[in-house]
């Protein structure tokens, strides 16, 4: 019985931790390595320390998505802002272009890395009004 209850408020505890992560998007759409860069490092950052993140890549910050980007690698590590999303998806991060990215670059869905879909504006649209939820552009 004992063992029961530890393990239902071991549980209960880790849904609480899950439903209380910080929601935060990170709308990115600057062309400039280190501007991208930056709000990767931050997004990963973010998710450290707790935020459930999603990413909207758009215009040429939507590059970052495909999955023959290659990029600038960046100092002092020596990654690009492309590996940095990838480790962002990595850890939980959530990942969309943009609803116009894809009709004016060219580009196809199967174009994009794994997971990466274009974004409902919809359903982007009601996200960024969820009061709890933080939105930062780059």
């Amino acid at each position: 019985m004992k063992k029961t209850l530890v393990a239902l408020a071991i549980a209960l505890a880790s849904t609480a931790a899950l439903a209380d992560k910080q929601p935060v998007t990170v709308v990115l759409n600057a062309a400039s390595p280190m501007t991208q860069g930056m709000a990767m490092v931050l997004a990963n950052q973010m998710q450290e320390q707790g935020a459930q993140v999603d990413i909207l890549l758009c215009d040429q910050a939507g590059d970052l998505a495909l999955k023959d980007g290659a990029g600038e690698a960046l100092k002092p590590n020596n990654v690009t802002p492309a590996q940095l999303l990838d480790g962002a998806l990595k850890k939980g991060a959530t990942a969309s272009v943009c609803a116009l990215y894809l009709p004016n670059t060219g580009k196809k869905p199967e174009d994009l890395k794994d997971g990466i879909k274009p974004a409902k504006p919809a359903d982007m649209g009601a996200a960024l009004l969820e009061p709890a939820r933080k939105v930062i552009g780059f």
